[in-house]
């Protein structure tokens, strides 16, 4: 069974809650309600962005894994993700959960902004795990917000939600480089495989049959979400998981060129490239000079 969820008027109404003082953005208390039996195991999807911060009673589930939450954890689900509640039916729940429409945010800069946020696309177990300090500084903008919903409503409330809420994810996003930070070691472990599996792929003769790697095929294998290997990347050495990629066609591309009598379209195919341009221009905008050039050059 599948369930979808359209509005913050049919959450609140599940949920057993009073009608939301706004259509677009709601906060939810947790403690407000137990789970109930038809709620567990069901695959929901919505139109909303939801953010939770829960404590270790509660479970939940979406992409490829499962998440008992530990205090402080934080999770972000975009709109159309899929995900199920895990917890036990009855069970109360102590937390908040942050729901917006993406409509609040259109024509706005948070609007641009947040399909850059990657963690609205991390897997369940690369959630944010805050500090307590962290807590109370997250816990201030969403009280700020839930006192503009529900009791300051005028001319000026969207605009200081919105601000609000972009203060918010401003403070996430230095919250989960901080993360990274503190999981130096098992990052370069995870910078360490990346490497390895890319030196061994390159090194491999059937590119042109394979076809060049992708950032879905790295994390994968790491058993990672795309966004948060690329993040991690990012974090440690200053280039995406892209670029990654990218640096490592590029040095087996040199070495074929200055070792090898095949032409720029012959080298391209057995690189794993359709299209012989699309090498080209890669090659160009990381070295300066075409293929050609380069060979030449050398």
């Amino acid at each position: 069974m599948q369930v979808f969820i359209e509005s913050i008027t049919k959450i609140h109404k599940a949920l057993g809650l009073e009608k939301p003082k706004n259509p677009l953005i709601t906060i939810i208390d947790m403690s407000d309600f137990k789970v109930k039996d038809e709620w567990v195991a069901v695959k929901y999807t919505s139109s909303l962005y939801t953010i939770t911060l829960k404590d270790e009673s509660c479970g939940m589930e979406y992409g490829r894994n499962t998440y008992d939450f530990q205090e402080g954890v934080m999770s972000f689900i975009a709109p159309e993700q899929v995900f199920k509640i895990t917890t036990k039916p009855n069970q109360k729940i102590k937390g908040w959960m942050l729901i917006f429409h993406p409509e609040l945010i259109r024509n706005t800069s948070l609007g641009l902004k947040i399909n850059q946020l990657n963690f609205f696309s991390y897997n369940t177990h690369e959630a944010l795990h805050l500090s307590e300090q962290e807590q109370d500084t997250v816990t201030n903008c969403i009280q700020v917000m839930n006192e503009e919903i529900n009791e300051r409503i005028d001319k000026h409330s969207n605009d200081v939600i919105i601000s609000s809420l972009e203060l918010f994810f401003n403070f996430c996003i230095r919250f989960y480089e901080r993360q990274f930070h503190t999981r130096a070691s098992e990052n370069k472990d995870i910078l360490s495989k990346v490497e390895t599996l890319l030196k061994n792929y390159f090194s491999s003769k059937d590119l042109h049959q394979k076809g060049l790697p992708t950032v879905t095929y790295l994390a994968d294998y790491m058993h990672l979400s795309s966004g948060y290997l690329s993040d991690l990347l990012k974090n440690e050495t200053g280039k995406s998981a892209k670029e990654h990629i990218h640096l490592f066609l590029i040095e087996r591309a040199k070495i074929i060129l200055l070792n090898s009598n095949a032409s720029v379209s012959e080298i391209a195919y057995d690189l794993g490239f359709e299209y012989p341009q699309h090498f080209s221009k890669i090659f160009k905008s990381k070295t300066g000079m075409s293929p050609s050039e380069f060979r030449i050059a050398n």
